[in-house]
């Protein structure tokens, strides 16, 4: 009976812990979707300024045409662009410990720097990692064209 007890304590000690842990990753998710949501903001607003905070010091982007550009490229382009529509679709946040993958479809129209149109359709990935502070970063992003 006693072994019994010890057994049912235990499995309910394993399963509290599991919970907890479920529990924690869920709010990890719903923090990264809300920084992806701020650099969404900052796009629809136009506001790259928010960028700063949001992505590491050695962040490296590398567009659909194979541009690679480091995080003062990424904000000078940012600067540049002034979107006129912008929106996420589909956007799911998987943990890995200290480290995030988001991913998610983005649709946007905009200028660029000499006021050209683009039109953007693509799907992404970004790489969000936990930094010694405490404070998550997104340290790689990639967009590839959706095309129909």
């Amino acid at each position: 009976m006693k072994k019994t007890i010890w057994c049912l304590l235990a499995m309910a000690l394993l399963a509290s812990g599991a919970w907890s842990q479920d529990k924690m990753s869920g709010g990890v998710e719903k923090a990264v979707a809300g920084l992806e949501q701020q650099w969404l903001q900052s796009q629809k607003t136009n506001n790259p300024e928010v960028l700063t905070s949001l992505l590491a010091d050695k962040f490296i982007e590398t567009s659909g045409e194979g541009k690679v550009q480091n995080k003062a490229e990424a904000i000078a382009q940012a600067k540049t662009t002034k979107y006129s529509s912008a929106d996420y679709n589909d956007v799911k946040v998987t943990v890995y410990g200290d480290a995030a993958i988001a991913t998610g479809g983005f649709k946007a129209k905009a200028t660029d720097e000499n006021g050209k149109p683009i039109d953007i359709n693509e799907r992404w990935t970004d790489t969000w990692v936990k930094m010694k502070d405490g404070k998550w970063q997104c340290v790689a992003s990639q967009g590839t064209p959706v095309k129909m």
